[in-house]
C-alpha cells in the first residue's frame, strides 16, 4: 500500500465564515461541460462499430440512457461543511468505516466499487461524521483511479481540516479486471493515504488500521 500524498485537488479559494459553531468549507467542482446529444451520437457509434443493431426494439433509447447515466455518474455533488470547535480537547482517533462509494476506471470506462475508510486526528476543529461520507462520495463522481480518489480525500481532509493526521484505505472491485482481461472476479484493490501522525508515529498508524480493517 502507498502512503504518499499528492496535492491533486482542486482547491476552492473562497471560504466564508461560518455562525460561531464553526466555519463554513466548501467542497468545489465544476460541473462538466456536458453535451447529451452528442454523447448519445457517440454511444450509437459505438454499438454500430460493436456489430450491434442499435434500431431493435430494446435498443432504441439505449444511447440516450447511457449518455444520461454516465453524465450522473462523472458529475460531482457540490456540498458545504461546517467544522466546529474542538471544545474537549478530543485527541483520540475519529473513523467512519465501511462508506460505500463507486466510481468509474478513467481506462476502460467501466465501474469500480466498494467500501472507503476514513479518520482523522482531530487538532482544534471537528467535522460533521456524515461529511466524511460526503468527501468520498465527491470525489468518486468522474472518471478515477482509485489511488488518486484515496489521495484527493486524504488531502481535501489534510487541507481544509487541518488536523493532525488523515489516514485513507479504500478497497474495491474492479470491473475492468473481474470482466475481461483476467477476470479475477474475487480480487479486491487495497489503497491507502495516511499523513501527519497517522503515518509517522507507529501506534496512532497501527491503530488506525486496525479500525479500518472490514473483517474487524
Amino acid at each position: 500500500m502507498t502512503n504518499k500524498v499528492a496535492a491533486l485537488v482542486d482547491r476552492d479559494p473562497l471560504r466564508e465564515s461560518g455562525e460561531h459553531l464553526g466555519r463554513q468549507l466548501h467542497a468545489y467542482a465544476p460541473p462538466p461541460r456536458i453535451d447529451l446529444a452528442k454523447a448519445a451520437e457517440g454511444v450509437a457509434t459505438l454499438l454500430e462499430g460493436l456489430g450491434v443493431d442499435a434500431t431493435a426494439e430494446g435498443l432504441v433509447e439505449t444511447p440516450q440512457r447511457v449518455a444520461r447515466a454516465y453524465a450522473e455518474m462523472i458529475t460531482p455533488e457540490p456540498f458545504e461543511v461546517t467544522t466546529f470547535p474542538n471544545e474537549e480537547a478530543y485527541d483520540e482517533l475519529v473513523v467512519a468505516r465501511s462508506i460505500p462509494f463507486s466510481s468509474l476506471c478513467e481506462h476502460h470506462l467501466l465501474p469500480f466499487s466498494g467500501m472507503a475508510h476514513v479518520g482523522y486526528l482531530p487538532a482544534e476543529r471537528l467535522i460533521g461524521l456524515s461529511k466524511l461520507a460526503r468527501v468520498v462520495d465527491h470525489f468518486s463522481r468522474g472518471l478515477q483511479v482509485q489511488e488518486r480518489l484515496t489521495a484527493q480525500v486524504a488531502d481535501w481532509l489534510s487541507t481544509e481540516l487541518e488536523p493532525k493526521g488523515v489516514g485513507v484505505v479504500l478497497e474495491a472491485d474492479h470491473s475492468c479486471m473481474s470482466l475481461r482481461g483476467p477476470r479475477a472476479r474475487c480480487a479486491r484493490t487495497v489503497t491507502s493515504a495516511l499523513t501527519g501522525f497517522v503515518r509517522d508515529d507507529q501506534r496512532t498508524r497501527a491503530e488506525f488500521l486496525a479500525l479500518a480493517d472490514a473483517k474487524a
